[in-house]
């Protein structure tokens, strides 16, 4: 079985493989239009992840994972239970960096038009839910920035306009308010408050 991330997988995959190899799904785009009432946010104020939308010409650059054939009956009922909040399993065809021929795979996917999670929004909507929502696997701003930082570290070449327009108002953002998150320290964001001394209560919490 080949499953395709193109967000949180990134960077915490959390179950077996045997290869990995950068591509494309064609027909979708990435956005942050799903509502997470679990993961990055609750129930009472739900955060915001990624899903794919449909869109004539549109592209998303992500990973193909091969899981091994002893491990597919775990992998799947492990991977329904973490996009349980509006997810459904579907099938894409994914085009590999390298040029070879382009093969199907499993993705995760918003549920429909009329899904409670979905929620297609403004980018300040957007930003204004991320930067002040958390869950149990923690802050929305970490996984929004872990997001575009593993993007543009795996694939330089890749143009994401709406991921990396969140990030630059998230940064902004996070200037304006002196927001404290560790994620900011991690990734190496050169924010002058973090590093001026004119915040120790920044730094001390950053450490």
């Amino acid at each position: 079985m080949w499953v395709f991330g193109y967000g949180s997988l990134l960077w915490y995959t959390d179950f077996p493989y045997e290869i990995a190899m950068t591509g494309e799904v064609r027909g979708y785009v990435r956005r942050f239009w799903q509502l997470s009432p679990d993961h990055r946010g609750t129930p009472e104020k739900p955060g915001r992840a990624v899903t794919l939308v449909e869109e004539a010409g549109g592209t998303c650059w992500g990973m193909a994972y091969r899981v091994p054939d002893d491990d597919v009956q775990q992998t799947k009922a492990y991977l329904d239970f973490r996009e349980r909040a509006g997810y459904r399993c579907d099938e894409v065809i994914f085009h590999p960096d390298d040029g070879s021929e382009p093969f199907p795979l499993k993705v995760y996917i918003s549920i429909s038009e009329d899904n409670p999670f979905n929620a297609p929004s403004e980018d300040d909507e957007i930003v204004d839910t991320i930067i002040s929502s958390r869950g149990h696997s923690g802050t929305n701003l970490e996984y929004a920035l872990r997001l575009a930082d593993c993007v543009r570290r795996m694939a330089p070449h890749v143009e994401d306009d709406h991921l990396f327009g969140i990030e630059r108002r998230l940064l902004k953002l996070c200037e304006e308010r002196k927001i404290m998150d560790k994620v900011l320290y991690d990734i190496g964001h050169q924010l002058d408050y973090l590093h001026s001394g004119r915040y120790p209560q920044v730094q001390r919490q950053l450490a």
